[in-house]
């Protein structure tokens, strides 16, 4: 049984708790208000942004998760939470001299920057345009280079229960392709999401970097058709662009570390993700 603490503890962190429950682990949930935590898991009250409130860490943690999302879409908060966070959580630890057999952090895809939809994977040169690569890509760098063992899992697009936008705006008539852009996506179900950390936590050597995707990168186009078909509407016409500005990222993501380490897919692509979506909106309460 390990102790496990799960830093930034909730889209993610939570379906991630249950499964190391049900494992029988020990884990609690950092998050700055504990009032909401799940079944099995012991709540820690404390702000990832505020080093004084983390001066009394769970003891004796032999893995921890950085899960934590950003409070606002904006640089300030992307550096709050995410090289500042890290770095914050990471003193905490050394100064109550822990010492966990390793941290995992999710990132994002969003630290590549290619335009031209081609296949990228953990090799690839990570040259992100937005503040929120670099970022992301500033708190990858301060914990691999850090003292404690460490894996990031740099996650695509996190979609499931409780994220229905994309599917509403097919439903609603909203979801219209432009003509002049149809970037590939790739994302990731958050039951894989949690599976895959769990997956790397048991794994006897996991390795320092890993992409969390899915199998199948899609056109943006593709999917808004699939999930029309699946609900039996149209799309409107593509039109063009009506804000201005840079190209949107286009790229296709290769998680073959990932399937090589022995990971199985409960959602190998979007077409089982949103299928499992549509039929849980569709059934009857």
């Amino acid at each position: 049984m390990a102790q496990i603490l799960i830093a930034g503890c909730g889209y993610v962190g939570n379906q991630l708790s249950d499964m190391l429950v049900t494992g029988h682990h020990q884990v609690w949930g950092l998050r700055r208000s504990a009032s909401s935590a799940p079944a099995g898991q012991h709540p820690f009250s404390a702000d990832l942004t505020k080093p004084e409130t983390l001066t009394d860490l769970p003891k004796n943690l032999d893995y921890i998760f950085y899960t934590a999302s950003a409070s606002s879409h904006n640089d300030e908060a992307y550096q709050k939470s995410y090289p500042d966070g890290l770095h914050n959580l990471i003193e905490a630890l050394q100064q109550q001299r822990q010492k966990p057999n390793r941290i995992f952090f999710t990132s994002s895809t969003g630290v590549y920057g290619q335009y031209d939809g081609s296949w990228i994977d953990e090799t690839s040169p990570t040259l992100p345009a937005s503040f929120s690569g670099k970022r992301m890509l500033e708190a990858e760098r301060r914990l691999l280079e850090g003292s404690f063992p460490a894996t990031v899992v740099r996650l695509g697009g996190i979609y499931g229960p409780g994220r229905t936008r994309l599917v509403d705006q097919v439903r609603d008539g909203k979801a219209t392709a432009e003509t002049d852009q149809d970037p590939y996506t790739n994302r990731i179900h958050r039951h894989d999401a949690a599976g895959i950390l769990k997956h790397l936590m048991d794994h006897p050597n996991p390795d320092r970097l890993y992409l969390g995707v899915d199998q199948e990168p899609a056109l943006r186009s593709e999917v808004y058709q699939w999930i029309a078909s699946q609900l039996q509407t149209s799309l409107s016409p593509p039109v063009p662009r009506t804000q201005p500005g840079r190209p949107q990222t286009n790229k296709r993501c290769r998680n073959n570390r990932l399937l090589d380490s022995g990971y199985v897919f409960q959602y190998p692509t979007f077409r089982e993700g949103y299928q499992s979506m549509i039929h849980s909106s569709s059934s009857p309460s």
